[in-house]
Protein backbone atom coordinates (compact mmCIF):
# COMPACT_ATOMS: atom_id res chain seq x y z
CA UNK A 1 0.00 0.00 0.00
CA UNK A 2 1.30 3.17 -1.04
CA UNK A 3 1.44 6.09 2.07
CA UNK A 4 -0.22 8.96 1.04
CA UNK A 5 1.48 11.21 3.94
CA UNK A 6 5.79 10.21 4.86
CA UNK A 7 7.09 10.97 7.84
CA UNK A 8 8.77 14.36 6.65
CA UNK A 9 5.60 15.61 5.31
CA UNK A 10 3.46 14.57 8.55
CA UNK A 11 6.23 16.29 10.56
CA UNK A 12 5.55 19.51 8.28
CA UNK A 13 1.67 18.80 8.61
CA UNK A 14 1.38 18.71 12.49
CA UNK A 15 4.17 20.96 13.67
CA UNK A 16 2.62 23.90 12.94
CA UNK A 17 -0.96 22.48 14.19
CA UNK A 18 0.66 21.61 17.95
CA UNK A 19 2.12 25.03 17.78
CA UNK A 20 -1.10 26.68 16.92
CA UNK A 21 -2.47 24.32 20.04
CA UNK A 22 0.18 25.88 22.29
CA UNK A 23 -0.56 29.16 21.51
CA UNK A 24 -4.52 28.66 22.07
CA UNK A 25 -3.41 26.86 25.01
CA UNK A 26 -1.58 29.87 26.18
CA UNK A 27 -4.31 32.27 25.56
CA UNK A 28 -7.22 30.45 26.77
CA UNK A 29 -5.86 29.74 30.09
CA UNK A 30 -3.62 32.85 30.78
CA UNK A 31 -5.70 36.41 30.91
CA UNK A 32 -3.51 39.39 29.09
CA UNK A 33 -5.12 41.59 31.66
CA UNK A 34 -4.22 39.71 34.86
CA UNK A 35 -0.87 37.81 33.94
CA UNK A 36 2.55 40.01 33.59
CA UNK A 37 3.89 36.84 31.36
CA UNK A 38 2.39 39.01 27.96
CA UNK A 39 4.94 42.03 26.62
CA UNK A 40 3.03 45.17 26.81
CA UNK A 41 2.93 47.78 23.77
CA UNK A 42 6.23 49.57 23.52
CA UNK A 43 4.23 52.54 22.22
CA UNK A 44 1.51 52.46 25.18
CA UNK A 45 4.77 51.79 28.10
CA UNK A 46 6.53 54.56 26.37
CA UNK A 47 4.36 57.36 25.24
CA UNK A 48 1.11 56.16 27.38
CA UNK A 49 -0.45 56.10 23.33
CA UNK A 50 -2.40 53.34 21.63
CA UNK A 51 -1.40 52.00 18.95
CA UNK A 52 -3.49 49.82 16.00
CA UNK A 53 -2.44 46.77 17.84
CA UNK A 54 -3.21 47.76 21.66
CA UNK A 55 -5.71 45.59 23.05
CA UNK A 56 -5.03 42.73 20.61
CA UNK A 57 -3.99 40.14 23.05
CA UNK A 58 -6.63 41.02 25.17
CA UNK A 59 -9.24 40.85 22.22
CA UNK A 60 -8.32 37.34 21.04
CA UNK A 61 -7.85 36.06 24.52
CA UNK A 62 -12.26 37.25 24.69
CA UNK A 63 -12.20 35.70 21.09
CA UNK A 64 -11.49 32.64 22.86
CA UNK A 65 -13.85 32.72 25.40
CA UNK A 66 -16.87 33.48 22.70
CA UNK A 67 -16.63 36.55 23.86
CA UNK A 68 -17.28 38.73 20.77
CA UNK A 69 -18.25 41.66 22.26
CA UNK A 70 -16.15 42.27 24.77
CA UNK A 71 -12.66 41.08 22.04
CA UNK A 72 -14.13 43.74 19.55
CA UNK A 73 -13.80 46.72 22.26
CA UNK A 74 -10.37 45.94 23.22
CA UNK A 75 -9.52 45.72 19.31
CA UNK A 76 -12.03 46.26 16.50
CA UNK A 77 -9.78 46.51 13.61
CA UNK A 78 -8.36 43.15 14.82
CA UNK A 79 -11.68 41.33 14.60
CA UNK A 80 -12.55 42.74 11.37
CA UNK A 81 -8.82 41.47 9.97
CA UNK A 82 -9.50 37.62 11.49
CA UNK A 83 -11.18 36.10 8.51
CA UNK A 84 -8.08 37.49 6.12
CA UNK A 85 -5.34 36.27 8.42
CA UNK A 86 -7.49 32.97 8.78
CA UNK A 87 -7.33 32.42 4.84
CA UNK A 88 -3.60 33.77 4.59
CA UNK A 89 -2.52 31.15 7.33
CA UNK A 90 -4.55 28.68 5.60
CA UNK A 91 -2.65 29.58 2.10
CA UNK A 92 0.65 29.25 3.93
CA UNK A 93 -0.10 26.24 5.64
CA UNK A 94 -0.90 24.11 3.25
CA UNK A 95 2.31 25.57 1.19
CA UNK A 96 4.23 24.60 3.89
CA UNK A 97 3.00 21.23 3.88
CA UNK A 98 2.73 20.56 0.35
CA UNK A 99 5.63 22.16 -0.95
CA UNK A 100 3.24 24.40 -3.12
CA UNK A 101 4.10 28.14 -3.80
CA UNK A 102 0.36 29.84 -3.47
CA UNK A 103 0.21 33.57 -2.62
CA UNK A 104 -2.38 35.70 -1.35
CA UNK A 105 -2.62 38.24 -4.31
CA UNK A 106 -4.26 40.65 -2.18
CA UNK A 107 -1.64 40.88 0.06
CA UNK A 108 1.02 41.75 -2.68
CA UNK A 109 -1.80 44.59 -4.17
CA UNK A 110 0.07 47.63 -3.89
CA UNK A 111 -3.17 49.40 -3.14
CA UNK A 112 -4.14 47.05 -0.77
CA UNK A 113 -1.32 47.58 1.82
CA UNK A 114 -1.58 51.42 1.32
CA UNK A 115 -5.32 51.42 2.08
CA UNK A 116 -4.89 49.09 5.05
CA UNK A 117 -2.07 50.68 6.55
CA UNK A 118 -3.40 54.07 6.08
CA UNK A 119 -6.32 52.60 8.14
CA UNK A 120 -4.14 51.38 10.82
CA UNK A 121 -2.30 54.80 10.81
CA UNK A 122 -5.85 56.76 11.16
CA UNK A 123 -7.23 54.17 13.70
CA UNK A 124 -4.14 54.77 15.46
CA UNK A 125 -5.21 58.60 15.61
CA UNK A 126 -8.29 58.33 16.08
CA UNK A 127 -8.07 56.04 19.42
CA UNK A 128 -6.19 58.51 20.81
CA UNK A 129 -8.45 61.60 20.84
CA UNK A 130 -9.92 61.62 24.52
CA UNK A 131 -13.69 62.89 23.00
CA UNK A 132 -16.74 61.16 22.03
CA UNK A 133 -16.99 59.01 19.79
CA UNK A 134 -13.47 58.57 19.51
CA UNK A 135 -12.10 57.58 23.13
CA UNK A 136 -14.82 54.15 22.18
CA UNK A 137 -11.61 53.04 19.83
CA UNK A 138 -9.49 53.07 22.64
CA UNK A 139 -9.48 49.54 24.53
CA UNK A 140 -11.10 49.04 27.50
CA UNK A 141 -8.50 49.29 30.65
Amino acid sequence: MVHLLNSKTFLKAILPLLLLGVLFFVYYVFNPSQSSFFLPCPLKYTTDLYCAGCGSQRAIHHLMHFEIFAAFRYNPILILSIPLLIYALIVEYLNFAFGTKHRVKLFYSNVFIVVYFGIAIVYSVLRNIPEEPFKYLAPLN
